[in-house]
């Protein structure tokens, strides 16, 4: 019998002795690097089954992802071909973007490709044409607006004056400009009229503003068809004026057969070139002016540390764009945030008669405030703007049917992935998704940090992008993105957001009105990131079961 720890190999996995043991017991020397190569292939294996198991997915590119990763300028010049064309057709920096973002110096360059502004094809050649086109139309619009405004300040008597003096030197927005005096620059809640106070008091940030504010659910609810039935009753309202014709679409989706590169009808805006005329009377665009104007007026100064230049806009030049295009109420603000507020009514003015169904409501200078912090050219800040509203617009519509639509979505999304946490919504009577109403009106803009809001719309652009260039699935597949584009990459990170809160949803809440105040507590308490962490799992493993729900 072979005492344990002999000098013999044949028996005990342990037996010692000249470079005897486990290895030599078990196996002959010449398949010892064999057997380590095993091993090692094995703990792979093992870390793989473990990372996948635990997190249901590959690795996100947005796991464990921060700004210092963004496109840098140095980048951004390298994806350019000698004349001036993106390499690719794009798609390496739609990938890149897409993953990380942009960085803040080279936004302004990036931004009108990811909107649709410039195709992602043209060359440098191509693109200056189209901004010299895109330049005139926009001039033509303010030009209306301004024919308008003169039009509305005879009708109204906001002033004594007959409105013909000239603005001077600095850009188009200033040439044949009829402005009010500057001594009849008085609150434009005084010209209202008691129809006009109940539609901006539902469009305001007043506490009366149930639609983006909160409030309990039933008055919330309530309040969407109140909003509905002011908007179309003073849109349709009897004007003493002979109605002025505006480019205007008369079906309900404008712009269909030329953006044939959109998947979904609720992607596309009107094209001045390609609609029927839609009258909008010189009353309608009064009352929307005054609106726009109010909102403009009390746009946060969040953005004012993210544009220096703007920041530091001198008193005299803010006063005379304020003054240009008739802004009200705004002595007690600073130069720079009268200068923003202007620009803001320009294009939003210029907005309305590009797209007169949908006209104006609260939430679109949400959604302009970043462009024009990081567009200096207003028609260029307006044509990004366009692309923006060709998904958002249908937030908008007076038969709330693109809102509607995006709850569902939220709502099949939780459903699917998590029925406990549906079956306490349907307790709740809250399965509907009502209240991350806000967070789908305004895309995150008040949940989100101005620079985390950036982040989230580059990403989003960046879907929307690849879908227009008609970038597949086995495209996107080919540059190592599991998630494929999704036009609704917004809903994911919203349903991702509520199901971040599952737990504190489940056991302390029994109200609708509790979890909505949970989804407006989240301003700035949300970290993008890991937003889009859990978008992408839910992009990768319910995008096919959504996108065939949404179709039956």
């Amino acid at each position: 019998m072979t005492a344990l720890g002999s000098s013999s190999t044949g028996m005990y996995p342990f037996s010692g002795g000249g470079g005897s043991g486990f290895w030599s017991a078990v196996a002959p020397p010449h398949s010892k690097a064999a057997l380590a190569f095993t091993a090692v292939a094995g703990l792979a294996l093992f870390a793989a089954i473990y990372y996948t198991t635990a997190s249901g997915r590959l690795k996100s590119p947005w796991s464990h992802r921060r700004r210092r990763n963004a496109l840098t300028p140095q980048q951004w010049r390298s994806l350019f071909t000698p004349d001036g064309r993106l390499c690719g057709d794009g798609i390496k920096l739609l990938k890149k973007v897409r993953s990380s973002g942009v960085d803040p110096s080279i936004r302004a360059e990036v931004w009108p490709f990811l909107l649709g502004v410039y195709d992602l094809n043209s060359s440098k050649e191509e693109r200056e044409v189209v901004s010299a086109e895109k330049k005139m139309e926009y001039e033509k619009l303010r030009r209306q607006c301004w024919k308008l405004q003169k039009q509305s300040n005879g009708s109204f008597k906001l002033n004594d004056t007959d409105g013909t003096g000239q603005t001077g030197d600095s850009g188009s927005l200033f040439q044949e400009k009829d402005v009010c005096s500057s001594e009849d620059v008085v609150s434009a809640k005084e010209f209202l009229s008691d129809e006009e106070r109940s539609l901006y008091a539902e469009y305001s940030d007043e506490p009366c503003s149930e639609l983006l504010e909160g409030g309990d659910d039933s008055s919330r609810r309530n309040s969407i068809a109140d909003v509905s039935a002011l908007k179309s009753e003073s849109s349709d309202s009897d004007s003493s004026d002979d109605p002025v014709l505006i480019q205007g679409s008369s079906s309900s989706e404008p712009g269909e057969k030329k953006d044939s590169g959109m998947h979904k009808k609720e992607n596309v805006s009107p094209s001045t070139a390609e609609v029927q005329s839609k009258p909008l009377t010189t009353e309608d665009f009064a009352i929307w002016q005054r609106i726009i104007c109010l909102d403009a007026v009390r746009a946060n100064s969040e953005w004012i540390p993210y544009s220096p230049i703007q920041a530091a806009v001198s008193d005299a030049k803010a006063q005379h764009l304020a003054e240009a295009v008739g802004l009200k109420d705004y002595d007690h603000l600073e130069p720079c945030r009268i200068w923003h507020a202007a620009r803001l009514t320009a294009i939003l003015e210029a907005y309305v008669l590009y797209d007169p169904e949908i006209g104006y409501c609260q939430g679109m200078s949400d959604l302009l405030s970043p462009i024009i912090t990081v567009i200096t050219e207003d028609h260029v800040a307006f044509w990004c703007f366009v692309g923006f509203m060709k998904k958002a617009r249908h937030n908008f519509r007076l038969d709330e049917v693109g809102i509607r639509r995006q709850l569902n979505i939220v709502s099949k999304i939780i459903k699917i992935k998590d029925s406990h946490l549906y079956r306490h919504l349907e307790e709740l009577q809250a399965e509907d998704c009502f209240f991350v109403y806000r967070m789908v009106v305004v895309m995150f803009r008040r949940e989100l940090s101005f620079e985390q809001t950036l982040c989230l719309w580059e990403v989003m652009w960046a879907d929307q992008a690849a879908i227009r260039a008609g970038i597949g699935n086995s495209a996107w597949c080919k540059i190592r993105q599991r998630a494929p584009p999704t036009d609704d990459l917004l809903l994911y990170a919203i349903a991702a957001s509520v199901l971040q809160k599952r737990k504190l949803i489940i056991q302390k809440y029994s109200s609708m009105d509790e979890i909505l105040r949970e989804c407006n507590s989240m301003a700035g308490h949300l970290d993008v990131w890991k937003l889009l962490d859990d978008a992408h799992d839910l992009v990768v493993t319910l995008h096919d079961k959504i996108e065939t729900s949404s179709d039956c």
